[in-house]
């Protein structure tokens, strides 16, 4: 995710073959401390959407998580533990068959929306087909996965085959096209959050629909503020292992200016500065000095890189590619991000299964090489517009590789747009888009979800999550197979993934240059250390507690 996906650190994945919950560090299901009361958290840039069906950046998804609540979901918990699956509004994780195609579940009894609906098995199918329409970005795990959900895509068929529920009983069945040992990671999904049948199949990033979890997003004014709300019921449906949550009620601000951002957690009028924002180099001293008890760096791992389109000039050109990568210093990103960012070249990232752990394939900076590259492949002169996102050090970085791709012998041109709009901007395929920024923070642990960005069968006209178009026979073919495996044999696949992600970087399908840890920085109202910072979802708001 650009939805963060924030990624965990640890390798444990809920796959096919096993689905186990075992023994987790995380928050008890009813807050010790229902104290109430309000907090203010700010955000450096707008939500894609608070609508579950179609958000997909850390913004949305930080309380999207809280509102929507699927099948399965992910424990409260910090680190590694918090990668760990748990029943949602399932009774129990699902049965799965011996091929791992078939997966089986029972909704739980009693359960309604926000606005009082009662729940239903069927509104399961009907909340995947919602997402899939509206379209979510990440649809491809719907539509490659499920029976019948690429047909139900293309307009052949009216519902989606392979989601089966009966609403008496609450049994809910999904069959597989073919094993997929992350697809309990795919139930887990906001998206998959359910929703009222019925619910339009249109984004409603201004008014959310109604879901079942302890909060409820309402009063959004578009690139601006939006509330959650705590919803008393949640706790009378007593779901093991997912808190209730204690503040009555959280406020959310857009706060574009990081710098202003920093400012007004660190002096006490604002209560939680966005984990998806970097602190500002002026203020770090100060607050790690004045504020170090309610500061801290939370490594995650992560991608960050520039999108290189393989479609269109220049970068459908491989040497043209093999130059910038040669070109920029990964060092240079760190000192923009001020030291929060960990300099590396690979897509998979440390701490995930298939991280290559050799030298880089384009070891630089080397401007000559680079120079020579771009000379060789008759492209010098080629106009090229970065594009990138407004805050910091986002914009930083993408005027720092303009001015690189200039002095190697193109023509580049920095293209900063609004946050918001940016990557269903450049998931255009009408914006034809030659390069810019790109992150990925994990879905789930698991290096199936970042080859899944470099992977083929995923492009898509709109909200095309896979910006390269990177199509490559090689890496689809290995992503077929080894996506298929279940989390017991995710370990022994480390060389196969580890080969893939050697494959994208000599074909210099991306240009890696770094890895993100992210701050963890609260006024000193919150009680910090009951405070969990989930590893794909970041703050946790049903942790929060105000300190007595």
């Amino acid at each position: 995710m650009r939805r963060r996906a924030m990624l965990a650190s640890g390798l444990v994945v809920a796959g096919a073959a096993t689905l186990a919950l075992g023994a987790l560090a995380m928050a008890d299901t009813k807050s010790e401390d229902a104290a109430g009361g309000t907090a203010t958290v700010l955000y450096g840039t707008a939500p894609d959407s608070l609508d579950p069906g179609f958000g997909y950046t850390t913004q949305s998804a930080e309380s999207t998580w809280i509102a929507y609540t699927p099948l399965l979901t992910y424990a409260h918990a910090n680190g590694t533990a918090g990668g760990k699956l748990i029943p949602g509004l399932a009774t129990a994780l699902p049965k799965v068959s011996a091929d791992g195609k078939t997966y089986t579940m029972t909704l739980r009894q009693g359960l309604k929306y926000s606005d009082g609906t009662p729940v239903k098995a069927s509104d399961f199918g009907y909340t995947i087909q919602r997402s899939i329409k509206i379209p979510w970005g990440g649809k491809a795990f719907y539509t490659s996965n499920i029976v019948g959900a690429s047909a139900y895509d293309k307009g052949k068929a009216s519902s989606i085959s392979g989601i089966t529920a009966d609403d008496a009983t609450g049994k809910i069945t999904i069959k597989l096209t073919q094993p997929y040992g992350a697809f309990g990671n795919v139930l887990a999904f906001p998206s998959s959050g359910l929703v009222p049948t019925g619910t339009p199949m249109k984004n409603l990033p201004n008014d959310p629909p109604p879901g079942v979890g302890p909060y409820k997003i309402s009063s959004v004014v578009p690139n601006q503020s939006w509330t959650l709300t705590r919803v008393p019921e949640f706790a009378s449906y007593n779901i093991p292992g997912i808190p209730t949550g204690s503040l009555d009620t959280i406020n959310a601000k857009i706060e574009s200016n990081t710098l202003t951002e920093a400012q007004q957690v660190l002096a006490n009028q604002a209560d939680a500065f966005d984990a998806g924002d970097t602190i500002p180099p002026s203020l770090l001293g100060r607050i790690q000095s004045e504020a170090k008890d309610r500061f801290a760096k939370i490594t995650i791992p992560s991608t960050f890189y520039f999108f290189l389109n393989t479609k269109i000039k220049p970068f459908n050109n491989k040497l043209a590619r093999q130059a910038v990568n040669y070109a920029v210093d990964p060092k240079a990103m760190s000192r923009l991000a001020s030291g929060f960012l960990q300099p590396s070249c690979y897509f998979i990232p440390a701490g995930i299964v298939g991280h290559p752990t050799g030298k880089c394939t384009y070891p630089g900076p080397n401007l000559a090489k680079a120079r020579q590259l771009v000379e060789k492949s008759g492209l010098k002169g080629t106009s090229v517009t970065v594009w990138g996102q407004q805050r910091s050090p986002r914009k930083q970085y993408v005027e720092y590789y303009a001015s690189v791709l200039n002095s190697i012998g193109f023509k580049a041109t920095p293209k900063i747009i609004a946050d918001a709009t940016y990557f269903p901007t450049i998931g255009n395929a009408a914006t034809k888009a030659q390069t810019g920024f790109a992150d990925w923070i994990q879905d789930f642990p698991n290096p199936a979800d970042f080859v899944f960005l470099l992977y083929g069968p995923t492009i898509q006209p709109t909200n095309n999550q896979n910006f390269g178009n990177i199509n490559d026979p090689s890496i689809n073919k290995a992503y077929n197979k080894l996506s298929k495996l279940p989390a017991g044999e995710l370990s022994g696949s480390a060389k196969a993934w580890e080969n893939v992600d050697l494959t994208q970087a000599k074909e210099a399908y991306t240009l890696v240059y770094g890895s993100e840890q992210q701050p963890k920085f609260f006024s000193n109202k919150i009680d910090f250390n009951k405070a969990i910072f989930h590893p794909t979802y970041g703050n946790d708001y049903t942790t929060w507690t105000l300190k007595s």
